[in-house]
This record gives C-alpha cells, sequence and structure tokens, in this order.
C-alpha cells in the first residue's frame, strides 16, 4: 500500500463508522499491545488555546534537549500535521508504517467483532504507537472534542492535567452552559494527577475545582494575574511570567495576541509542576525561554504575510479574543480593516458576524464558501454581514478568490484578516504555498 492510499482509506472512514465507547478503545490498545503504557503523557483539554498550550510544552522540552510525541487535531494542511515527533509532522514513510500497524490490528479485532474505529480513533491508534515505537520521551496529547468521553481519555495515568479556557462550542454534544462544557472538559483529571487550569472564569473554575477536589488531584490555577506585559513589540509581546516561587520570567511571547501570553503561562507552570513532582525533569530557565520565544502554531493570529494575518477563531471566546487584538493592531498601527469571512453551518456565524462588525473598524469585507460539506454558501454570510455592517461586502465562490480580491485591497492604509473557520485557514495555507511555489 502507498501512502496516498493509506490515506485515502482513513479519510473514507467516515463513511461506514461512527465513534465508539472508551471500553472499545481500550480493547483496541490492547490489540496493539497497550502503547500508551509506558508513555508519559501530559493530556490537554480546553475550548480555546489547548493547540497552542501543546505546542509551548512540546518546545519548552525540545530546547531542554526532551525528545517528544505530539497528537493534535485539526489539521490545516497535511494530515500528518496531526502526529508530530520533535515538533516535526511525521513523514510520509513513518505515518505509512504506523497505518499498516494499525490496519492489521483493526482488520484482527473486525473478524473477532468488534467495530471499526472512527476517523480520529484511527489516528489516535497510529500516533499513540508510533510514539511509542519512536521512544518519545514525552507525549503532549490533545483531546479532540470535550474531554470526559473522548477518545483520548482512555490515558488512565498521565503525568499532568491541563484545561485551558472555557467557552460554548459544540453545544450539541457538550452542553448549553459553561459550567456543563468544563464538566466535560474536566472529565481527564485522574486521581493524584496535578491540574494545571485557566481560572479566569470563576464558573467554570468552579466546576474544575470541584472535579479535582473528588480526584485528591492538587490544582494549580494560572489567571490574568500571573503575568505582566511589557509593550507590544514588531514580533511579538514583551511579556513576565510569574513563577511557582514568585520570581518573574521575561520572555518576548512570538505573538501579537494577549491570549498567547496565558497560554504560554499555563505550558510553563505546567514543566514547573511536573519538576516538582520529579527530580528527572529539570528545566533550565534557558531551556523555558527559548522554547516559549521560538514556538509556533500556525492560524492562531499568524502574520503569515506582511499585513495579512489568519486566526482560526470559530466560536464565542476565540472570536472575543481576536476582534481585541485585531482592534489593538488597527489602532496602534493607525489602519483600518479589510476582512476575509467563513464558517460552518454548525457554528454560531451570526453571532460571530454581528461581533466582527461592532469590533473592528472595516471598510470592506470578503466572504466565501469553504469545501466542505458543512461549509455555509458565500450568499447566507454576505447577507447576514450586510444586516449589520454599512462597509462594503462582496460574496466569492471560492477561497482563492476571495483570498485574491483581498490581497488586491492591500495598501499602507489597511491591515487584511482572515478568520472564521480552521477549514478557511486550511484552505488560505494552501493557496499560500502554492503562490510561494510559483
Amino acid at each position: 500500500m502507498t501512502y496516498q492510499e493509506a490515506v485515502d482509506y482513513i479519510e473514507e472512514i467516515p463513511k461506514f463508522t461512527k465513534k465508539h465507547t472508551l471500553d472499545h478503545t481500550r480493547e483496541f490498545l490492547r490489540g496493539l499491545g497497550n502503547p500508551e503504557k509506558d508513555q508519559k503523557i501530559i493530556h490537554v483539554a480546553g475550548t480555546n488555546g489547548k493547540g497552542s498550550v501543546c505546542a509551548y510544552l512540546r518546545a519548552m522540552l525540545e530546547a531542554d534537549g526532551k525528545t517528544t510525541g505530539f497528537f493534535t487535531s485539526p489539521h490545516l494542511v497535511k494530515i500528518n500535521e496531526r502526529i508530530c515527533l520533535n515538533g516535526q509532522p511525521v513523514s510520509d514513510e513513518e505515518f505509512l508504517r504506523a497505518f499498516e500497524k494499525v490496519k492489521t490490528t483493526v482488520d484482527e479485532m473486525s473478524g473477532a467483532g468488534f467495530a471499526h474505529p472512527s476517523y480520529f480513533e484511527f489516528l489516535f491508534y497510529m500516533g499513540i504507537k508510533l510514539f511509542d515505537q519512536a521512544e518519545s520521551g514525552f507525549t503532549v496529547l490533545e483531546t479532540g472534542l470535550g474531554g470526559r468521553l473522548d477518545t483520548t481519555n482512555v490515558i488512565r495515568h498521565p503525568l499532568a492535567v491541563v484545561i485551558t479556557s472555557i467557552s460554548l462550542d459544540h453545544t450539541q454534544y457538550l452542553g448549553d452552559t459553561v459550567e456543563k462544557i468544563a464538566y466535560q472538559k474536566a472529565g481527564i483529571i485522574k486521581p493524584g494527577v496535578p491540574v494545571i487550569y485557566e481560572r479566569e472564569d470563576p464558573r467554570t473554575a468552579a466546576v474544575i475545582e470541584k472535579e479535582a477536589a473528588a480526584s485528591h488531584s492538587a490544582v494549580y490555577p494560572v489567571d490574568g494575574q500571573g503575568y505582566v506585559i511589557d509593550g507590544w513589540e514588531e514580533h511579538g509581546i514583551r511579556a513576565r511570567l510569574e513563577r511557582l516561587d514568585g520570581s518573574y520570567l521575561p520572555v518576548l511571547i512570538p505573538s501579537q495576541a494577549e491570549y498567547q501570553v496565558m497560554n504560554a503561562l499555563a505550558a510553563m507552570r505546567t514543566v514547573e509542576v511536573l519538576a516538582q513532582q520529579n527530580g528527572d525533569i529539570q528545566l533550565s530557565e534557558e531551556a523555558l525561554k527559548r522554547g516559549l520565544e521560538t514556538m509556533r502554531w500556525p492560524a492562531r493570529m499568524e502574520e503569515a504575510a506582511p499585513g495579512l494575518y489568519l486566526d482560526g477563531a470559530h466560536n464565542p471566546g476565540g472570536m472575543e479574543a481576536f476582534i481585541k487584538t485585531a482592534a489593538r493592531l488597527c489602532e496602534t498601527g493607525r489602519k483600518r480593516a479589510f476582512l476575509l469571512f467563513s464558517s460552518v453551518s454548525d457554528k454560531a456565524h451570526d453571532t460571530m458576524i454581528r461581533e466582527i462588525a461592532a469590533g473592528l473598524p472595516l471598510d470592506a469585507v470578503a466572504v466565501a464558501h469553504i469545501q466542505s460539506d458543512r461549509g455555509l454558501e458565500a450568499e447566507v454570510l454576505e447577507a447576514e454581514f450586510k444586516a449589520v455592517s454599512g462597509c462594503r461586502i462582496y460574496g466569492f465562490g471560492t477561497t482563492k478568490e476571495a483570498l485574491m480580491a483581498l490581497l488586491a485591497w492591500q495598501d499602507e492604509d489597511h491591515l487584511l484578516f482572515c478568520v472564521g473557520s480552521l477549514y478557511l485557514m486550511g484552505e488560505i495555507k494552501t493557496i499560500l504555498g502554492g503562490m510561494s511555489d510559483d
């Protein structure tokens, strides 16, 4: 079998199976030889920021010479992005070898009457098996959806549990209040395992603290009191992060978004807590700084080209953070905004559009239909923007047409922002990658 045939097989999975129970997942892991059993796993959940926290964690560990495996979702351009070794997506050859091992087990288990794994489950098995065979020193594991019932929650003994900011998203699965969603996220807490969590919202913090107390798990909250911002620079935010001993670590966070300072703080606190518990996990101050300052996480307020920012905000919390950063960039640069927006149908697109129109100095908006079965038609988005904004609104049939228009509008008086869906970010990065190859 070739790499592309393996990818095609995985992409077909959603057509013939569905998500399964954690018991089902445990049986498959047993069939794979329980590759998760001896891994040093840091388990991360949350609505917004969990991918960034994972990226900061692995960057700090790698800066200290430690090896890492990182399982994340979704991918933006290529499926290999979901399984990373030492900060890089696995090669096509590594991906294929992991696929073949999992496929063999799937065939054996199917013959014994077990249902075929879902898309996410199959990739999780590939990642956890590959990390075990690569003997990665640490596995940074990002949950998929929620936490309590998420496939990744089969991990029984993580080193630490991290829960980032929580807001309304996937309400049809996780609940219609932040407290209900927090309960699902807090489901990854394990007995006696330390919990590092964002405490900005007292409603979600109370839920997490209650679950941690029931598991006799020590808690380490982080919030806005734990850092000081000294200023914004061209390449990031100059900040000081409070350490467990009360001292401060000065760093240049490589982002224009203040929420990344909070994510960096949560990741640093996690490493400090691990060091407290295990003498083998002692990261130097130099490694902490180098990891935090060199972290890269695409499509999270990423300046993909001069004056062109990509942000995959697609829920209320993420959109609020995006608008805050984009508005500050416009204000400090004395510029106005051109925007490219798209969304899938099951997101609160009308609410996000109202917030964007109210919060940004818009002069023109391009909306596009993304290539997804859930992608909204441009006509729907165009009508929603026209209902709340007096600026020029243009609808396009494809992301490429919309992006080309946005780039054609670019001038010294405007910043360009692309926001609204990670599917949109993936399409944009593919287009920009093709342009750079020309």
